[in-house]
């Protein structure tokens, strides 16, 4: 247990800002998660569609570094070719 005034309010900080990114986390895994249903059922246009929606939480939730940017990248990249890749 933290044994300063300052610890104590840091732990405390600490603790709301965990849930507040996990929440921002949990955000971003459902926009990638509705990509890739829209992908298994087969329909270009609409995962064209979730995917344009999508790409815009996941830049938001790696502009404010709760991802890194490189990990954002390679999500697009992958949903972007998986949507490509459907007939």
């Amino acid at each position: 247990m933290a044994n300063t005034a300052q610890a104590r309010k840091r732990a405390r900080q600490a603790v709301k800002l965990n849930e507040h990114n996990s929440s921002q986390r949990s955000t971003l895994r459902t926009a990638i998660k509705a990509v890739r249903k829209a992908i298994e059922a087969g329909d270009k246009a609409a995962a064209s569609a979730v995917f344009q929606a999508s790409v815009s939480v996941i830049d938001r939730i790696a502009d404010k570094k709760i991802v890194h940017k490189n990990k954002a990248a390679r999500h697009k990249s992958r949903l972007s070719a998986a949507i490509k890749a459907l007939a």
